[in-house]
């Protein structure tokens, strides 16, 4: 019995010691909400629900299986990308709202790819230690907002480019959750130089983490450099009480960032500076509306001038009715006595605090832990993503779609000269039709296209080439920008858009994440001959072409 009573009390020392704080359980808490679609890891598949068009509060990528929301960066890359003379004011007032209430408490509370980074830094190795060199590398991350996020996908439409360059959230939650998944394998003839390139940075960024402390974060990081504008006017964060300050610098040399004073731009409102300053100066920012009952320093402040006028009060009552041999006998009896009285007084108002926070705590704790409940109950087993009712697939008639906006090019044009507005499938029968689905920033589509423009160089008019931007968030004048600046509007093919029916989704069944290129060849009746998921080679795409005509 005695062992047993032994086991337990040092395992409940063990997990008194090791436990997770409250701000690391925050951590784990939000990057479970925010990736609740737990069942898109399984199924190889992304979320695309309504609550896509919402912003995560930190850096977790759109394309991540789990996720079901939007990555605030990547919608600010895109809404400026296709904003073209128009401010995106939705997503500038998302931002703006989320640092006016929590800054950089985001990244040190709510950011998954913190906590990810927080989470390899505690592998036992040696650390860097910060520096002056750490500190000016702490810039880059603003030239790397001011370039890949603001400059680039202005005077490119189209291009997000940090998420298509840099993002390591992107390569390890996008397209390392689809890769993984054994349907999607299809996916992996796509894989070129730039996942190449973003893969060697995931890696690097990972090695780098275990020796330098939230690498990422640090230096690279374009949404805490935005954060940290909006630091010292938060409403929630930490501060600092300058009357009490010392210049002692314990909270600076504590801090694993790189701040120059606590809540600078740098500051990410952890909190860990807080105990380790020696006048308590430092406190938190919103404490009376999210964090009430848990300090009380102000308790402390306010016991030392009630207990003074009380006393006080006490001695003149009894000078005035005692002699001087026993006035001092006196006064240190009220002295006492009223010392006790106020510290019971300030003991009652300290557990009235303490009940308080305890039930303010929990209350917040068990509206959190059903709020995450119902998001996994609901993503995984109610939530259905839409699909199209009927795949087509090689030997069946495809319908006859009407397809959207044509754009400028040289195939745009009949034979009278006049510009196409729509098209129907129904107006090629008679010929072969090849159908290729693109969109303006996938790489090996753009990549293949000089292949179809030979093959209608090679077959004039018994082929027609249709080529099919997919919808998404580039608008028409955006589409026809990188149409022009990529010099395909001096092509013979015909540039097209997708519909609200989205034809893509209608023959794209091969892999539970619909993804370019993909291409389908119809025969002179509209009957499907050929259908493949991924980039071409001149030779298959010929080869192809001529099985189709022989029908």
């Amino acid at each position: 019995m005695a062992k047993v009573k032994s086991f337990f009390k040092k395992a409940g020392l063990w997990f008194k010691n090791h436990a997770p704080s409250k701000r690391r359980l925050i951590q784990i808490y939000s990057a479970l909400l925010f990736n609740a679609n737990i069942k898109g890891f399984i199924a190889g598949d992304i979320y695309q629900g309504g609550t896509k068009k919402l912003c995560t509060p930190g850096l977790n990528c759109y394309s991540c299986p789990g996720a079901v929301t939007a990555c605030p960066l990547g919608a600010l890359q895109d809404s400026l990308a296709h904003s073209n003379t128009t401010a995106p004011y939705y997503i500038l007032g998302i931002l703006g709202l989320l640092g006016l209430i929590f800054a950089r408490t985001i990244c040190g509370f709510f950011c998954p790819v913190g906590l990810g980074q927080e989470l390899l830094y505690k592998i036992k190795t040696p650390k860097l230690k910060k520096s002056r060199y750490t500190r000016l590398l702490s810039y880059l991350k603003y030239v790397l907002l001011a370039v890949l996020v603001i400059a680039i996908p202005l005077i490119y439409n189209g291009v997000p480019a940090f998420c298509k360059y840099i993002c390591p959230a992107g390569t390890f939650g996008g397209a390392g959750g689809l890769l993984v998944n054994s349907s999607n394998a299809s996916l992996f003839d796509r894989l070129g130089y730039l996942f190449t390139w973003k893969f060697c940075l995931l890696v690097v960024f990972i090695v780098a983490s275990v020796f330098i402390y939230r690498c990422f974060c640090r230096f690279f990081c374009p949404l805490g450099a935005i954060y940290g504008f909006f630091n010292k006017i938060a409403l929630i964060g930490v501060k600092l009480d300058k009357q009490k300050c010392v210049d002692c610098g314990m909270c600076v040399e504590t801090c694993k960032m790189d701040i120059k004073h606590v809540g600078d731009h740098e500051c990410i409102n952890c909190g860990e500076c807080i105990p380790v300053c020696p006048t308590k100066a430092i406190s938190w920012k919103g404490s009376k509306l999210v964090l009430a009952g848990i300090d009380t320093s102000v308790l402390e402040e306010e016991k030392a001038p009630i207990k003074t006028m009380t006393v006080s009060a006490g001695v003149q009552a009894v000078s005035e009715v005692t002699t001087d041999e026993t006035q001092t006998s006196l006064t240190e009896t009220v002295e006492t006595a009223q010392a006790v009285e106020v510290e019971d007084k300030a003991e009652t108002v300290k557990r009235k605090i303490k009940k308080r926070g305890f039930w303010l705590q929990f209350s917040a704790w068990a509206l959190a832990l059903a709020v995450l409940v119902t998001a996994l109950v609901y993503y995984n087993f109610f939530s259905v993503a839409q699909v199209a009712e009927k795949k087509y697939d090689v030997g069946e008639q495809f319908p006859d779609f009407t397809f959207g906006t044509v754009y400028d090019t040289a195939g745009a044009y009949n034979d009278d000269g006049e510009k196409l507005e729509s098209i129907k499938l129904s107006d090629f029968y008679g010929t072969v039709t090849v159908i290729n689905f693109w969109y303006t920033t996938c790489d090996p589509c753009k990549e293949e296209l000089p292949d179809f423009r030979e093959a209608k160089e090679h077959y004039g008019d018994d082929v027609d080439i249709i080529v099919v931007h997919i919808n998404n968030s580039v608008d028409d004048e955006g589409v026809q920008t990188v149409i022009d600046r990529l010099g395909f509007n001096e092509w013979n093919l015909l540039f097209t858009h997708d519909t609200q029916e989205n034809i893509f989704k209608s023959f794209d069944s091969s892999v539970t994440a619909p993804a370019a290129p993909r291409t389908l060849i119809l025969d002179k009746d509209g009957v499907i001959t050929f259908t493949v998921n991924g980039k071409l080679t001149y030779e298959m795409l010929d080869s192809e072409i001529q099985s189709a005509m022989n029908k």
